[in-house]
């Protein structure tokens, strides 16, 4: 054991020398960017919207997210825990991308739902 270190430390400058020399190692990102693969969307009645507005336009609204999910648009939807809406995660790049399609759904034309 009282050898192995010193051996170990004798091994280290040049292991770093053969990598260096080999060019390994020297393409290190600085900070890596994560590429933006999906974007959440969640949604809530807007201030003073009743559950009687919302249901009105409920079945359209079905129609139309089960259409989004078909065509690849939505990845996945949730009902939030405290019944107060919808989370959508939407397969797109940008939150304009998101609000294009959000502003679709027939609640959102109907100005019932608030998303973010």
């Amino acid at each position: 054991m009282k050898f192995l270190i010193p051996l170990l430390m004798a091994a280290i400058p040049a292991a770093s020398a053969a990598q260096s020399q080999s060019g390994a190692g020297s393409v290190l990102p600085t900070a890596a960017i994560p590429k933006t693969t999906a974007v959440l969307v969640i949604l809530t009645p807007q201030q003073g919207v009743t559950p009687q507005q919302i249901m009105a336009v409920i079945p359209e609204e079905i129609r139309a997210t089960v259409k989004l999910y078909l065509d690849g648009k939505i990845r996945e939807w949730y009902s939030r825990g405290d019944g107060k809406g919808v989370v959508f995660l939407l397969d797109v790049k940008t939150e304009d991308e998101a609000r294009a399609i959000m502003e679709t759904l027939p609640l959102a034309k109907a100005q019932l739902m608030d998303h973010e």
